[in-house]
């Protein structure tokens, strides 16, 4: 499948340090266009789609990985400020958490996210997900537009 030859940014929401390690390896080896951003908390995920100190030179990720459960501010929450705000709400956003409960994946799709993801229990089914999901969001669907996206107060 052919990939996107310009750069692809992904922004990994993810407080767990084994799963940020086993993303960013799986990228690197198959996929050397694309620039993972990784934040281990809700509040510096905001923070960074809002271009607020420290991330002011941050650019527009293509796509966003969300985990639920994060520390400062809920990936919920999150997920909600995302999608009600004119200036992100079109990029797309991938839940990766660990939770099968039928209500948190009603919530998720009520907060508008483009799809919910069981985390894979085991290496071989994490590195598989990062591949399809990258050759999806990176090779099968049409991204909107870059755009930057200005700094803001909120």
């Amino acid at each position: 499948m052919e990939v996107r030859s310009s750069r692809v940014e992904i922004l990994l929401v993810e407080d767990d340090p084994g799963d940020v390690r086993l993303f960013r390896e799986a990228l690197s080896e198959r996929y050397p266009n694309v620039h993972l951003q990784v934040v281990s908390d809700g509040e510096a995920a905001m923070r960074t789609l809002r271009r607020q100190e420290p991330f002011v030179s941050t650019k527009r990720p293509d796509l966003i990985i969300l985990d639920l459960n994060l520390p400062r501010v809920d990936g919920r929450e999150v997920l909600a400020a995302i999608k009600g705000d004119p200036e992100l709400r079109s990029i797309p956003t991938v839940v990766l958490t660990t939770s099968n409960s039928d209500a948190d994946i009603q919530q998720a799709y009520e907060l508008h996210a483009n799809c919910y993801i069981r985390k894979p229990n085991d290496l071989h089914q994490f590195l598989r997900f990062v591949a399809v999901c990258y050759e999806f969001w990176g090779a099968v669907v049409t991204l909107p537009p870059k755009a930057e996206f200005a700094s803001t107060a909120k």
